[in-house]
């Protein structure tokens, strides 16, 4: 398990709830959740805050500004190029 690049510490993202906590991959599906995995683009976030009713899984709101977050952490590290060719898209 790789560190997050986006999160210090051990709360939910949302309303910094300490328990129940889940790891959120902010650009999953079956391609892009390994590559969040290796690069740290993940945050702790509640049961209720990932896949309840109002949750970043259901949320797209929330999803998208997740991303944009991802990409700036991503880039503050390596190039704007590099996120292009292993994401292949822009969110910022």
């Amino acid at each position: 398990m790789g560190k997050s690049i986006m999160q210090n510490g051990e709360r939910c993202w949302f309303c910094g709830r300490l328990t129940g906590l889940e790891r959120h991959h902010v650009l999953g599906g079956v391609a892009n959740r390994p590559l969040s995995e290796k690069y740290g683009l993940w945050v702790w976030v509640c049961q209720e805050h990932h896949t309840g009713k109002d949750g970043v899984q259901y949320d797209r709101k929330k999803g998208d500004a997740l991303k944009r977050l991802a990409q700036i952490a991503f880039e503050a590290r390596h190039s704007h190029d590099e996120w292009m060719q292993v994401f292949r898209k822009n969110y910022l």
